[in-house]
């Protein structure tokens, strides 16, 4: 018998597009009867400092989380790369859907490219992932906050206050704003965050019957090279603090079966113009445990590369900790 579903939500354009189309497939497969709850998130709140600055990016999940846990709602839907490394006790990544464009994009009314910027430009992005991958090819550039929803982001763009923004390409192709995409960036110009492009499906862990329709609607493709980048930022302490970037990708072996390929890029916290340090690792991947035992692996080679130095502290546990 289909039950009724409640999906706790952000009341951004992308973030009630991204609870629709979760409802969409709960109804189609189904037949379940489907509310929305919007809920204003203390991210959503708080524009004026860099989540850096304010608690990261576990400020657009954990009024989401509350309403899950009183039995306001019963599932919470999120850009994957929002949600926290480690969940809180008691609740479950249930799925992770087909991804949309992992890949940033370029957008800007006068320039077509990064390239094409002149000296000391203003870009906007609050990303230190971005701030890093920009600043290591045009230390030159004048990197800005640029907080606030996706409308947001794009007014101030349009006010002048910048020469051009960095954002992710999947927003704005779900929202139908593919026209202000100047150019998509090739991920070895601008590795991903980890998750990005993917929506996650979050419940409480003892609604089994939820958490079975869930797993059925998951991508495995996605939810594996997903599996893989949030390792990697899990094993360096990743949240929007640190400046580090993590990107999986599906590509065909040598004896035609599908392997994993895991990149990993990271920027210094103290000084954003020195050289990225980077790290990768090939191999089959079918299971969960094989999919993190790749981001630990890619841990192990940025440590060894100098991951410490640059995040400016020995990493919580030890790098050894991820295995």
């Amino acid at each position: 018998m289909s039950r009724a579903i409640v999906i706790a939500t952000r009341e951004s354009r992308l973030a009630l597009w991204q609870a629709h189309h979760v409802s969409a497939l709960l109804k189609d497969q189904f037949g379940h009867r489907v509310e929305l709850l919007g809920m204003t998130t203390q991210g959503d709140q708080i524009l004026d400092r860099s989540l850096s600055k304010v608690g990261g990016k576990g400020l657009f999940v954990k009024e989401l989380e509350t309403a899950l846990a009183d039995g306001r709602a019963h599932l919470a839907v999120h850009s994957l790369k929002d949600v926290p490394m480690d969940l809180p006790e008691g609740f479950v990544l249930a799925a992770v859907l087909e991804r949309e464009d992992p890949r940033d994009a370029w957008v800007s009314p006068r320039y077509a490219s990064l390239q094409e910027l002149p000296q000391g430009a203003t870009v906007g992005t609050s990303s230190l992932r971005r701030v890093a991958q920009l600043l290591s090819k045009r230390p030159d550039l004048n990197i800005q906050p640029l907080r606030g929803n996706l409308d947001t982001r794009l007014r101030k763009l349009d006010e002048g206050g910048y020469d051009a923004i960095v954002l992710a390409a999947a927003g704005l192709k779900r929202l139908g704003l593919a026209s202000r995409i100047r150019a998509c960036l090739a991920t070895e110009e601008m590795l991903p965050a980890a998750g990005q492009g993917a929506l996650g499906l979050e419940v409480v862990a003892t609604d089994t019957a939820l958490v079975a329709d869930l797993a059925s609607m998951a991508h495995m493709p996605t939810w594996l090279a997903a599996l893989a980048e949030r390792a990697v930022s899990r094993g360096l302490g990743g949240s929007c603090s640190v400046p580090l970037a993590a990107f999986a990708t599906w590509e065909t072996a040598s004896d035609g079966g599908q392997q994993l390929w895991l990149r990993a890029a990271l920027g210094a916290m103290d000084d954003p113009t020195k050289p990225l340090l980077r790290a990768e690792a090939r191999g089959s991947v079918a299971t969960a445990q094989q999919a993190e035992a790749m981001g630990a692996s890619v841990v192990h080679a940025l440590v060894d590369a100098g991951a410490h130095a640059y995040l400016g502290s020995p990493l919580k546990g030890g790098a050894a900790a991820q295995g």
